[in-house]
């Protein structure tokens, strides 16, 4: 037996295969609490973000991780895009992960309650045991210390924060400014508050559950709108931000068409911060439209980043 870790990330593969490799807890959880089916796979936890997906297990043969990993996506894993590291530097990885090292936005402190949730899901699922119990407990407190005792974490930066300093800087400014978030989550909400303090005039909310839109939107002083009326109220927006949990696009081709005609042709910014996506990239042709996703942020975050390495 032994340890080993097996996935992906931003700097491995483009957001178009790490979105195919995103996988709901519910799918892991299940996927975890089968574990006995593939043979010599005895441990493992999923760790699946925006910008990774990975396995780590204790196998007695590294065929059962590829097994479990394909049939966890419904695909076959293409080998190219992906990293190993076994025993010590599987180990090493994980704390690098922990620490923040590792992600796009270097020192972000997202990842830990991550790695965390990732942990709870496989012990919940029976799925750990002496060895993974042991790792993931050094590797979250080793991820604590990194950012109590370092200044790792000292300048603000984060997704969220990356993409509102994207909007800021092709729109020459936020004040007086209105948006559109799509998604009523965490992320969704990071980043209302960030356009708050650039000075944006006025948020629309939209979510499935509208109740959840009301609740962000009493949060942040915003206004709630339907899920199908959504892009109606965008006829005036500047800025449209995705940040769902949907496994397909929610903002199409023909949609936008419409939302331009309504606005004659005047400029929008879309800022898609979802994995999978929520834009359809076909919307970033049409006239007068600007679309960034995920990994367009990388430019961004760059020049924050020297003074945390």
């Amino acid at each position: 037996m032994h340890l080993k870790v097996l996935g992906l990330n931003h700097r491995t593969a483009p957001i178009e295969i790490r979105e195919k490799f995103s996988v709901s807890k519910d799918a892991i959880r299940r996927g975890l609490e089968n574990l006995d089916g593939y043979g010599g796979l005895s441990e493992a936890v999923i760790l699946s973000t925006c910008n990774r997906s990975e396995i780590y297990a204790v196998t007695a043969q590294d065929s059962s991780v590829y097994n479990f990993l394909n049939d966890l996506i419904g695909g076959v894993v293409d080998k190219n895009f992906l990293y190993e590291f076994d025993d010590e530097a599987c180990a090493e990885h994980l704390f690098e992960v922990a620490a923040g090292l590792d992600s796009l936005v270097l020192g972000e402190g997202q990842i830990l309650s991550q790695v965390k949730e990732a942990y709870s899901i496989a012990k919940s699922a029976q799925a750990t045991s002496t060895i993974l119990n042991t790792l993931f407990h050094r590797a979250i407190a080793a991820g604590k210390r990194v950012r109590t005792e370092t200044k790792i974490a000292y300048n603000s930066v984060s997704v969220s924060s990356a993409a509102v300093e994207l909007a800021n800087k092709k729109l020459g400014g936020l004040e007086g400014r209105s948006a559109l978030i799509f998604g009523a989550g965490k992320m969704a909400q990071l980043t209302a508050q960030h356009l708050l303090a650039h000075g944006l005039k006025r948020i629309f909310v939209a979510n499935h559950h509208l109740e959840r839109a009301q609740d962000m939107a009493n949060k942040i002083g915003g206004q709630a709108v339907a899920w199908e009326e959504a892009l109606i109220s965008a006829a005036h927006v500047d800025i449209i931000i995705t940040s769902t949990g949907a496994p397909h696009y929610v903002v199409k081709p023909w949609q936008t068409q419409q939302l331009m005609t309504r606005r004659a042709g005047r400029r929008i910014f879309f800022i898609d911060i979802a994995v999978p996506r929520d834009v359809d990239p076909e919307v970033g042709k049409i006239k007068g439209v600007t679309l960034y996703n995920i990994d367009d942020l990388e430019s961004v975050v760059e020049k924050n980043l020297q003074a945390r390495r």
